[in-house]
């Protein structure tokens, strides 16, 4: 496995750039690049996403291997995250959001197992209000990329027959 994915790539996909009915070649790779051992999510993730009640959602409640539990090795990168968040200048209110979401779940697995997180957040290190992915993974030694990076990294096209 290489790349976890973030709730955002699945939810923002589908409302803007790669809706499930017009760039239907965007979730047939992530379904290939699953099968291949190339991409994950968590739980929490799927849960995030059931919750829409969409067709997202049932497109994700097909895939539930996609979507992994929380393990053992994940534990002590649950505590650190957990650690680094209430310990940093956010608000006590940015630090229960993030511990509350996939989020921080996230950063935790792909601590444990050495992924790259893929998010369409961006970095604000000194934002006090809202506790970003990219600074937690930075945080953490954690590689974070854009989806539009990892598909170029990956090769992925999406050609018209």
């Amino acid at each position: 496995m290489t790349y976890v994915l973030d709730a955002n790539i699945f939810i923002q996909s589908n409302r803007a750039h790669y809706g499930l009915d017009f760039v239907p070649a965007f979730w047939e790779w992530l379904d290939r690049a699953h099968a291949a051992g190339d991409v994950c999510s968590i739980r929490k993730v799927g849960s995030e996403i059931a919750a829409g009640g969409t067709d997202l959602s049932t497109w994700a409640a097909g895939r539930a291997g996609l979507f992994l539990p929380m393990d053992a090795a994940c534990a002590v990168w649950l505590r650190a995250v957990a650690t680094w968040a209430n310990s940093g200048h956010f608000t006590p209110a940015a630090v229960a959001e993030f511990l509350s979401a996939a989020d921080y779940e996230l950063v935790a697995y792909a601590a444990a197992h050495n992924l790259t997180v893929v998010t369409m957040e961006k970095s604000e290190p000194l934002r006090r209000s809202k506790i970003k992915v990219p600074d937690a993974c930075g945080a953490h030694g954690v590689p974070c990329v854009s989806p539009w990076d990892m598909l170029r990294a990956e090769g992925a096209q999406f050609v018209l027959p």
